[in-house]
C-alpha cells in the first residue's frame, strides 16, 4: 500500500488517513490481540493511535487506563515511539476528572507513564466542561506544551462558542492553540457536527478526526434485519436500522461498494474523509481480520456521484 499522509491541521503532525481506535485495547480486545492488531496497522502504513485515560474504566474490574498501557507496552516492545503518533484525553478517568488546571496536569503525567514515554503527540479535552474558564484550561494545556510533556492540543466535544473562545484566548495571549477536533460525525449522524462547529474549523484550519466513523459498526453492513451480531456494541448499531435514514444509506452503500468492489465499511469511511476539515476519522478493530476494511480508506477514491448518492441518502 502506498501512503500518503495527511498533514493535521496547522500543526507539524503528518497521520495516515484512519486514525486506529483504542478504545477496545482492554475491553474486547486482550493485550495479545491489541499488539497483532497494532502491528498489522503499522505494517500497513498507519501511525495514528488514537486512546483516552478513561478507556476502558466502563469494564467492571478495570479502573480506566487500560488502553493507554497496552499501547505503551507496545511502543516500548517494539522501540518505535518517534514513528506513532499517540493521541490521548483528559477529563473523563475516574481519577482524574474534570477539565481544572491542576486535573490536567495530574492527569497528564499519569497518561505519560501508562504510555512509558516522555511526550503525548496530541492531547484532546474530552468533553469540554462550560463551568471552567477557557483561560484556565488552555493555560495549562499551554504549561504542558512549554513543558515538552504534550506536543499539539486538541479539543473534542465541545461547542462552537466555546472552541471559538478558546482560540480566541490562544490568539490573544500567544499560547498553544487547537490544532485539531474530534466531533461525533459519520453518514447517520451529521447533525453535531456539520454547521456552526465544521464551519469555524473549516475557517480556523482545525483538522477533524471524527469518532463513531462506523456508527459502532453499523456502518460496517453487518447490521440488517434479522440479523444477530456478536459485539458489544450491537445494541447502538442495531438502533439505526429502525430509521428510515439508516435503511437508505445502507442502500447507497451497498450499491458503491459493489460497483467498487470494495467493503461497505471502506465506502462509509471513504465518504467521511472526503467531507470539508476531515483529516482521518477513526476506527477501531477488535481482531486483525477487521484492520483490512478501515485500512482500505487510504486508497479508495469515490467519485462525486458517489459521495453526492450518499450524502442525498443521509440528509
Amino acid at each position: 500500500m502506498t501512503v500518503h499522509l495527511r498533514k493535521l491541521g496547522s500543526s507539524d503532525l503528518e497521520v495516515f488517513p484512519l486514525a486506529l481506535g483504542g478504545n477496545v485495547f482492554g475491553w474486547t480486545a486482550d493485550e495479545k490481540t491489541s499488539f497483532d492488531v497494532l502491528d498489522a496497522y503499522t505494517a500497513a502504513g498507519g501511525n495514528f493511535v488514537d486512546t483516552a485515560d478513561s478507556y476502558s474504566a466502563w469494564i467492571e474490574g478495570n479502573k480506566g487506563g487500560e488502553s493507554e498501557t497496552i499501547i505503551g507496552k507496545w511502543v516500548k516492545a517494539r522501540g518505535n515511539r518517534s514513528d506513532v503518533v499517540i493521541a490521548t484525553k483528559v477529563s473523563q478517568h475516574p481519577e482524574y476528572q474534570g477539565l481544572s488546571a491542576a486535573n490536567i496536569r495530574a492527569a497528564a503525567d499519569a497518561s505519560l507513564r501508562r504510555l512509558d514515554t516522555d511526550y503525548i503527540d496530541l492531547y484532546y479535552t474530552h468533553f469540554d466542561q462550560p463551568e471552567v474558564p477557557v483561560e484556565e484550561i488552555v493555560g495549562a494545556l499551554d504549561e504542558l506544551v512549554k513543558a515538552g510533556k504534550v506536543r499539539q492540543i486538541a479539543a473534542s466535544n465541545i461547542s462552537p462558542e466555546r472552541l471559538r473562545a478558546s482560540l480566541d484566548f490562544s490568539d490573544r495571549e500567544g499560547l498553544a492553540r487547537y490544532v485539531a477536533l474530534q466531533p461525533h460525525y459519520n453518514l447517520v449522524s451529521r447533525d453535531t457536527y456539520e454547521g456552526p462547529l465544521q464551519d469555524l474549523a473549516a475557517r480556523e484550519g482545525l483538522a477533524a478526526v471524527p469518532y463513531f466513523s462506523l456508527a459502532s459498526g453499523f456502518l460496517t453492513g453487518k447490521y440488517r434485519p434479522g440479523t444477530t451480531v456478536d459485539s458489544a456494541r450491537a445494541g447502538s448499531a442495531a438502533k439505526h436500522l429502525e430509521s428510515e435514514r439508516g435503511q437508505r444509506v445502507l442502500t447507497a452503500l451497498d450499491e458503491i461498494a459493489a460497483a467498487h468492489d470494495a467493503p461497505v465499511a471502506t465506502v462509509a469511511l471513504a465518504w467521511l474523509a472526503a467531507q470539508p476539515t476531515v483529516t482521518a476519522p477513526i476506527a477501531s478493530a477488535r481482531t486483525v481480520e477487521q484492520l483490512p476494511a478501515l485500512l482500505g480508506v487510504a486508497e479508495l477514491r469515490l467519485s462525486q456521484q458517489d459521495l453526492d448518492r450518499l450524502t442525498q441518502a443521509s440528509a
